[in-house]
């Protein structure tokens, strides 16, 4: 009589046993990629190299730039958003990647925009400083 309780529980056992080891590889192998996509740091690529290793608080996150490389951890902050901070304290920005992926061509060409109207002001300024009031 103990012979037949304990014969349903070996297979019973192993069934279970394989049901967790299936559910366990199927959770690895949906987390794993997404994990392996997301990015925690801001990575940069400067259209001109800065003048020697530099470091900069932006948006509360400490940068630091070497040649055309600049990086720093993410914030949370939007890609496009932070860009524009980075170009008008380290110049142009040629390439820019983060959590949310890389920036794309127009969105690059709208993180510089805010360099072309700040040299813009600039060399307006003098001229209207020319004007009679």
């Amino acid at each position: 009589m103990t012979t037949a309780i304990l014969r349903p529980l070996p297979r019973t056992l192993l069934i279970g046993v394989l049901a967790l080891t299936g559910t366990l590889a199927s959770f690895t192998a949906t987390v794993s990629p997404a994990n392996a996509a997301t990015r925690s740091a801001y990575e940069v690529t400067l259209a001109n190299p800065v003048g020697g290793p530099q470091r900069e608080i932006i948006s509360g996150t400490m940068w630091r730039c070497e040649g055309t490389q600049c990086a720093a951890p993410a914030n949370g902050e939007r890609a496009l958003s932070i860009c524009g901070k980075v170009a008008r304290q380290f110049g142009e920005v040629a390439r820019f990647a983060g959590p949310q992926g890389e920036l794309d061509g127009e969105s690059l060409a709208r993180c510089n925009a805010g360099l072309l109207s700040q040299s813009a002001r600039v060399r307006a300024a003098p001229s209207q400083a020319a004007l009679p009031h």
